[in-house]
């Protein structure tokens, strides 16, 4: 595992600035394709993921499924991959092996279940058992990036989120986790006084008509994400050129589409 620990530290490196921005992908193609791009780094989304294998969002895949679309994007791409195990598919430590396994060198972990934000102790054990298996594969670099729905799911009175998501950060940081992830907050004051409080790096989810990149970084952010944003925006454009097709029998919407060559050589 001594080339996967090394990967691991390339990806760790890249939360040290300029701020680390990841489109997430659902696929090995959505990776292939955001790759070439330009991205430095490949993230899944697990909505995305849970879609393209016919399930819904919110742990309804299997482990397994789960660990087969990770296996395949980390094939279909050069750089490092992190993947999105939701709350871990029941056991934690099971899936970061699996992860580490599939070639992956970095784990979203969330602190809710069913839309239910759990207690700090708890999450923090769960994280330790994530670092644990990690150190045990033998990547001791292993990105953990500690998700905690505070704001996303409005849990507490909203003049407590704050310190509670400071407390959930110095817990996950001593129980081993690299980042913390607070998807739902995009106020620029509250995101810059969390950077200097937090003892981990912050990542947020970014989504249209927010803060841009630039005035995420101002604020000393140092991951964004969109989530699911780009899985919908492709499904989205399906969408409208089969209406199109459907409805006026004509194929404008497929006019600026990427060219067939483009894409099939992703895969050579």
């Amino acid at each position: 595992m001594t080339d996967l620990n090394a990967l691991a530290q390339q990806f760790l490196a890249l939360h040290e600035g300029p701020t680390l921005v990841l489109p997430n992908a659902w696929d090995a193609a959505s990776a292939a394709v955001i790759e070439s791009a330009g991205a430095t780094a490949i993230a899944t989304t697990s909505g995305g993921v849970a879609w393209a294998l016919g399930r819904s969002d919110g742990e309804a895949l299997e482990r397994a499924d789960a660990l087969d679309a990770v296996a395949r994007v980390v094939r279909a791409v050069s750089v490092p991959v992190t993947a999105d195990v939701e709350a871990g598919y029941g056991d934690v430590a099971a899936t970061v092996t699996g992860v580490i396994q599939a070639g992956a060198v970095g784990v979203n972990l969330e602190d809710s279940r069913g839309g239910k934000v759990i207690s700090v102790q708890e999450q923090a054990a769960q994280y330790a058992l994530a670092r644990a298996a990690a150190d045990a594969a033998g990547v001791p670099d292993f990105v953990i990036n500690a998700r905690t729905d505070i704001y996303l799911f409005a849990h507490g009175a909203p003049e407590s989120r704050y310190d509670e998501v400071v407390a959930r950060a110095e817990a996950y940081a001593q129980a081993g986790a690299t980042v913390l992830f607070v998807p739902g907050l995009l106020d620029l004051p509250t995101l810059e006084a969390l950077s200097k409080a937090s003892p981990l790096p912050v990542a947020v989810m970014a989504r249209p008509g927010g803060p841009t990149i630039g005035q995420l970084s101002d604020v000393g952010v140092r991951r964004v994400s969109i989530g699911t944003g780009l899985a919908q925006l492709a499904y989205t454009s399906a969408l409208r050129a089969a209406q199109e097709m459907l409805t006026e029998g004509t194929f404008t919407s497929m006019e600026d589409a990427v060219d067939y060559g483009v894409i099939n050589s992703l895969f050579r």
